[in-house]
């Protein structure tokens, strides 16, 4: 199959197209603007593959994707590309509103027009899979799990331009009949995440001795998800899902904020024993606005209908990421020296 991944440069992107390519031999057409977070490096081992293509594109660049479908002529797109951390959001939320929802439409606006000149491309099973967050249903108390019929209730700019976007395109399935596809996943982790996230975050800042900001008291909880899981999970729905439904990803891992960040020093402890105990870093800072307390999905539909399963449980998941941030500083150095040092973000 070719399929068209937007956002492939970044985290939750490379390990889509290293997936498509690698085990499942999709052809797959990378659009990317190149962001900050967007990195070719992480898309090393499959460039020299005859199955990989690239356009330095922007998804609000109508023109530039109505050329990139014409081109290319994919039989599915993967929609990732977006602007995704909560901090960011708070401190410039536009650039989330252009690209999670004007980009989103755009794109949207020329799949519609690509399968209404292609009527065959759509008979022979097109797909539209809009990847979005558990973010958009807002925050769990300490029971309950989110299921795809859970009301969304956005806290941040960036969980909103989600909502967005989600609404958007299931409204282009219901109004026009796009075969689209909307995939809610819990948080992410695993190799090539660029290091403002919480988990890379950590693991940089112990190996220079730099604090460890935790949020509050630390008492929020996340499901983790691995990185290759959702690729798993989303190369299924591509191949199994049934357009106008939406699918739960969830790693079913909670973890308050304090022990995530107390299991990397574990981790670094063992795999870098002469430096001392990492958690000695730990240091408590104001909470985030708008914070959610509790995150948490049922992936049961995912799980019965299409039959995934997340390989990885939070223990083997952070072992092999911390190990892998260890053994690549390559990837990382240039992005600590030269994009993101770990400052605070989104005060």
């Amino acid at each position: 199959m070719r399929v068209m991944v937007t956002g492939g440069a970044g985290f939750i992107g490379s390990a889509v197209c290293r997936h498509f390519i690698l085990d499942l031999g999709h052809e797959v057409i990378v659009v990317d603007k190149l962001t900050y977070a967007g990195n070719l490096a992480s898309l090393t081992p499959v460039t020299s593959s005859a199955q990989y293509a690239f356009e330095k594109l922007d998804i609000c660049d109508g023109e530039g994707i109505k050329a990139a479908f014409s081109k290319y002529r994919p039989a599915a797109v993967v929609h990732l590309a977006a602007e995704s951390h909560v901090d960011r959001s708070i401190s410039g939320s536009n650039a989330f509103v252009q690209t999670n929802v004007i980009g989103t439409f755009t794109l949207l606006e020329a799949a519609r027009e690509y399968l209404d000149a292609n009527q065959h491309i759509r008979d022979q099973g097109f797909r539209f899979i809009h990847v979005s967050t558990d973010e958009v249903y807002g925050s769990l108390g300490e029971i309950g799990l989110f299921s795809e019929t859970t009301p969304y209730d956005p806290s941040s700019p960036y969980s909103a331009t989600k909502a967005a976007s989600d609404h958007i395109a299931k409204a282009w399935h219901r109004t026009y009949g796009l075969p689209i596809i909307v995939s809610n996943c819990s948080n992410n982790y695993g190799p090539y995440q660029f290091p403002e996230k919480l988990i890379p975050l950590m693991v940089l800042n112990a190996l220079h001795s730099q604090p460890l900001p935790v949020y509050g008291d630390g008492s929020n909880v996340r499901d983790w998800l691995f990185v290759d899981d959702h690729a798993r999970a989303l190369g299924m729905i591509l191949e199994k899902g049934l357009p106008g439904e939406t699918y739960n990803v969830g790693g079913r891992n909670e973890r308050r904020n304090i022990d995530v960040v107390k299991q990397i020093c574990a981790c670094l402890d063992e795999l870098r024993s002469s430096e001392g105990r990492h958690d000695r870093f730990v240091t408590y800072v104001t909470d985030r606005p708008g914070h959610d307390q509790r995150y948490a999905i049922d992936a049961s539909k995912l799980e019965t209908r299409l039959g995934w399963r997340a390989q990885e449980t939070f223990e083997t998941g952070i072992k092999k990421t911390v190990r892998w941030y260890l053994e690549h500083a390559d990837w990382w150095e240039p992005l600590r020296n030269h994009v993101y040092r770990g400052e605070r973000l989104g005060l």
